[in-house]
């Protein structure tokens, strides 16, 4: 058995992953593996638990979640692992066997070890980063612990990768130092170190001008965001470059400067608080920087560390030598070995190189499209963005007549109509799950020939569910769209939160390249009739499958000698998964891996308890239950609430009288509700909550009502 910090919360015995609900005993398993063979005093293990302002139990409580944390590791076999009472606190005993972080600086004290063999080194590095997996703690509600640990760890990853892009420099790999250098300069837009591997990066691979024009995105965005020069490293750089001057090979004191085991110099931080991240995704912090923060090392100046000794302690203040002071940067990678204060390597001819310990850190959605140079010596659009080409969907069945109306507005001649405005073709509405996505990007497929430009398909939210800024994804796309050919493109914002988000990117004032002849498909769980009103278009509003869709889905994925093998089972399938799309996808997934598995066999395993089986047990995030619950938490909490009112009360609760002894729910909300997908038809028909959905809330209420009486 393992425990995985790395990622959300969980436990893990070979394939199999129970990644833990949200709850006050998760907070505390949270902070004691933080600090793993160390003692956590009683104090910060309740501010961890509760907050500041805990309650007068928490004494007691804090041993209670104690005691359940214990019958949790009973139950799931742990053993080697234990958590010890000890004078002034609790410890929990773990190594690089049971416990992910362990692992992790383990393999990063083993590469730091191998500077004399780059190769290996690189390739150890790589695999250390290869534990993290996905949004660090996301299922852990502590502000204290996303406070305090979360930028920390983060910054522990972000001196591998700065590490990783030096090492890959240094062994002439350029073109591929840059799918990670793309992403970094991205994520962190003030570390200007990163810009700096980037830049070098791209003048090495034969690409001046895009070289120079990343130097003056860094300079503009260093001076109006926080009012400073760039770095006399990178100045220098954008002068050999002007002078086309050869670099030479990449130094081995630059090499050695950024190991991952050495403390990193504090540069210019970005106002935007940001942290790690990677084409593997990870973790967003909960903090944000007020006002530009902006710290430079200088000659001979010292930077204290935090205290290893005092778990979620404040890192001591830097000296107030700069415009402003920062936060020293996180711990290594041993918090258990922090040196005394370390004084900061002067500034010399050379180039510096740097690292930015990112205030609050944000990540990078897992599964983004990478930055690999193509063929023509182009870059495609940065991973962190959220932008990529549009893949294609398997297993496609299903919405043809919507597919054909979509392709048939998509492919019409660009609309006229006054300079200063453009029309939106197509708003993809309806439910979480409900497959907008897999529509808007099947359509996108089929209609290539008439986007000689290409077709891009851009994540308007980050993976931690958290929109994307219109400023941000204009800025991606105004790389993307100047890297694509001449002629019509097609731009997908998947997962749109509102209106407000996507108004400025159908303007004039948008993007450079979105011209008018750009087309636009717009995924979004809301019905976006704010954007339609002021904006044109034409809507799609999607529900769950006919029984003969649903056939079809099973038909293309396992097959139709399965299939037809067992006709009666496979309806019965269907029927249990509601004809939900993501429910049958997750479905045929389950059921390709268990080839041998008859469908009226799975029939009974999945109608005992679908809610729990409708997920992926190598991929938790793909489940059910995931994206009800993500849906749910985007809801204002007056509306979450009303929501779970109705869905755990009778049916009549929709009807517009509602039931005699309780009135009706205001027509107001469940329109709200209707238009958040929540909800189905409604006037002039009844509504509507989806047989699954109903279910997820009732059996949610459940569990917090048994965990609220055990705590």
């Amino acid at each position: 058995m393992r425990f995985q910090l790395l990622g959300p919360l969980a436990l893990a015995d070979g394939p199999d992953t129970v990644v833990l609900q949200p709850s006050k005993p998760a907070n505390l398993l949270a902070a004691l593996l933080l600090n793993a063979n160390s003692t956590v005093s009683a104090g910060y293990l309740q501010r961890a638990v509760w907050g500041e302002e805990q309650p007068a139990t928490a004494k007691a409580a804090l041993q209670t979640c104690v005691l359940r944390l214990r019958r949790l590791f009973a139950k799931h076999g742990v053993t080697g692992t234990a958590i010890e009472a000890v004078p002034g606190g609790y410890r929990i005993v773990a190594g690089p066997p049971t416990l992910d972080l362990l692992a992790y600086r383990d393999q990063v004290r083993r590469a730091t070890a191998m500077d004399r063999d780059p190769e290996a080194e690189l390739y150890t590095l790589r695999d250390a980063l290869s534990l993290w997996q996905g949004a660090l703690l996301a299922n852990v509600r502590s502000a204290v612990l996303h406070r305090d640990e979360v930028p920390r760890l983060a910054e522990e990853r972000l001196r591998v990768v700065e590490r990783v892009c030096d090492l890959l420099l240094g062994l002439g790999r350029c073109g591929e130092a840059l799918v990670d250098l793309w992403t970094a300069t991205r994520v962190y837009p003030g570390h200007e170190r990163f810009h700096e591997q980037l830049i070098e990066a791209l003048y090495r691979s034969g690409r001046q001008s895009q070289a120079l024009a990343e130097y003056r995105r860094v300079k503009d965005f260093l001076r109006e965001e926080l009012g400073v020069d760039p770095s006399p490293s990178l100045r220098r750089l954008e002068l050999s470059i002007l002078r086309g001057e050869e670099l030479g090979p990449v130094g081995q004191a630059a090499l050695a400067a950024s190991a991952p085991g050495q403390a990193a110099p504090v540069v210019a931080a970005s106002g935007e608080a940001v942290g790690s991240g990677s084409a593997s995704g990870e973790v967003a912090g909960s903090g944000s920087a007020s006002g530009a923060v902006v710290s430079r090392v200088v000659r001979g100046e010292t930077v204290p560390q935090p205290d290893a000794e005092t778990p979620g302690s404040e890192p001591a203040p830097a000296p107030a030598s700069g415009p402003d002071p920062t936060p020293a940067p996180a711990p290594g990678p041993d918090p258990a070995t922090i040196p005394t204060p370390v004084t900061a390597p002067a500034l010399t001819s050379a180039p510096a190189p740097v690292a930015a310990p990112a205030p609050a850190p944000v990540t990078v959605p897992p599964g983004a499209a990478t930055g690999a140079p193509s063929a023509a010596g182009d870059c495609a659009p940065p991973a962190d963005a959220g932008i990529g080409p549009v893949p294609g969907v398997p297993h496609f069945t299903g919405r043809a007549a919507e597919a054909e109306a979509m392709a048939a507005r998509l492919t019409a001649p660009p609309p006229t109509g006054p300079a200063d405005h453009r029309a939106l073709a197509v708003v993809v509405s309806g439910a979480p799950g409900i497959g907008k996505s897999a529509l808007a990007q099947h359509v996108a497929r089929q209609v290539g020939d008439a986007f000689p430009a290409g077709r891009l398909l851009v994540r308007m939210t980050r993976a931690d569910g958290e929109p994307r800024t219109a400023g941000e994804v204009s800025a991606a796309l105004a790389d993307a769209l100047g890297a694509t050919g001449e002629g019509r493109a097609l731009l997908i914002l998947d997962d749109v939160v509102d209106a407000d988000q996507v108004r400025p990117l159908l303007t004039p004032g948008g993007p450079p390249g979105t011209g008018p002849g750009l087309a636009v498909v717009v995924t979004s769980r809301m019905g976006l009739g704010g954007l339609i009103a002021t904006h044109g278009g034409w809507v799609q509003r999607l529900t769950a499958f006919t029984e003969a869709e649903s056939y079809g889905l099973l038909l293309a994925a396992l097959g139709a000698e399965r299939v037809e093998a067992e006709p009666e089972a496979a309806h019965r399938l269907t029927a249990v998964c509601g004809h939900f799309p993501a429910a049958l996808r997750i479905l045929t997934a389950r059921l390709l891996t268990r080839p041998g598995l008859r469908l009226a066999d799975a029939v009974d395993w999945l109608g005992d308890d679908p809610l729990a089986r409708l997920t992926l047990t190598d991929s938790p995030g793909h489940s059910v239950t995931g994206l009800f619950d993500r849906a749910l938490d985007r809801l204002d909490p007056r509306l979450s609430q009303a929501f779970t009112h109705l869905a755990q009360g009778p049916p009549e609760l929709l009807a517009d009288g509602g039931p005699e002894h309780e009135g009706p729910v205001p027509e107001a909300v469940r329109e709200q509700l209707a238009d958040a997908g929540l909800l189905e038809d409604g006037p002039p028909g009844p509504y509507r909550i989806h047989g699954l959905l109903r279910a997820h809330v009732r059996r949610t209420a459940r569990i917090r009502d048994r965990r609220t009486e055990k705590v």
